[in-house]
């Protein structure tokens, strides 16, 4: 999986094999022990994938569950009449289905494909950038696009990317695509980023926007135990980013399903979340409890992995 789509988040990793995520997570760090893949935060990569860049069919498979969740919380921060900028992506792309319900919405973009989600969209109008066609990702990039940029200003900019941290904020592989997320970034009042669990703590070879610039984080819940991207969002966070959850369903949240991931507040005084137990209660095993049967489960999961 991870060799066809470049990326693959354990959640979708779990469902594929049919166990839990805490040991997909063991069985990944076996694989990158012998040097198969990469872990990343609530996910993996082929190895080396700090430079590469997945094509369009492979980034739409990815966290596909997660990404739509994302796009369902955004739209709902849109309003009737507001004019703003999106760039492109597989999120921002599932982000423009659902703005096709907004009247009165005009949109500034370089994505061939937000354009074609929004084309039969009798009461919004759509202004694309000029630009060079980059095949991979359907974006206009290119100095003709940035210069189409200038001068323009709209409420908010929903941007997302390859990666990000609380130290570097959104990132990309790309040069191009770089330099245009800037100039919508630049055309903006409030900066959205869009970015499911699977790209906290990644980071790639070109900032975009840096996190003092990033109004407000979308994102879906890390997976249980992921310690690490709790604590990037929780440095998100102290950075003065607004996080918001979409898709857990808490109870007592704030209206639209918007809220903030357990233990992590939008507030500089917050400290960081506790460190999670390695084993939780009931998992210690004595003498003949059974380890040899889960070190043959385990291995025969690895092997299945691999042929996947």
């Amino acid at each position: 999986m991870v060799r066809a789509n470049g990326a693959v988040s354990l959640r979708e990793l779990a469902r594929v094999v049919q166990t839990s995520e805490v040991t997909v997570r063991r069985d990944v760090r076996a694989l990158e022990a012998e040097g198969l893949l990469d872990r990343r935060h609530g996910g993996a990569v082929l190895p080396g994938g700090f430079t590469r860049e997945s094509g369009f069919p492979q980034k739409s498979h990815l966290a596909a569950a997660e990404k739509t969740a994302i796009a369902d919380l955004a739209a709902s921060l849109v309003e009737e009449g507001e004019a703003i900028v999106v760039g492109a992506g597989t999120t921002t792309q599932e982000l423009a289905r659902r703005l096709a319900r907004v009247p009165g919405l005009t949109v500034v973009t370089n994505s061939l494909l937000v354009a074609q989600a929004l084309a039969h969209a009798n009461r919004v109008e759509v202004v694309m950038t000029g630009g060079t066609l980059r095949g991979s990702n359907y974006a206009l990039v290119g100095s003709g696009a940035e210069q189409s940029l200038q001068g323009l200003r709209v409420s908010r900019a929903f941007l997302s990317g390859s990666g990000l941290t609380a130290e570097r904020g959104l990132s990309t592989s790309n040069m191009l695509s770089a330099s245009v997320d800037r100039a919508l970034v630049q055309a903006a009042a409030e900066v959205v980023v869009l970015a499911d669990h699977t790209k906290l703590g990644a980071d790639t070879m070109f900032q975009t926007v840096p996190t003092d610039v990033i109004t407000r984080l979308v994102t879906d819940e890390p997976p249980a135990h992921d310690d690490r991207a709790a604590t990037e969002l929780q440095a998100l966070a102290d950075q003065g980013v607004q996080i918001t959850v979409a898709g857990t369903g808490a109870v007592g949240g704030p209206p639209g399903g918007e809220q903030v991931p357990p233990g992590v507040r939008p507030r500089r005084d917050m400290p960081l979340p506790v460190q999670r137990g390695r084993m939780a209660a009931g998992q210690f095993r004595g003498p003949g409890g059974g380890m040899a049967a889960e070190t043959l489960e385990r291995t025969a999961r690895v092997a299945d992995m691999r042929r996947r």
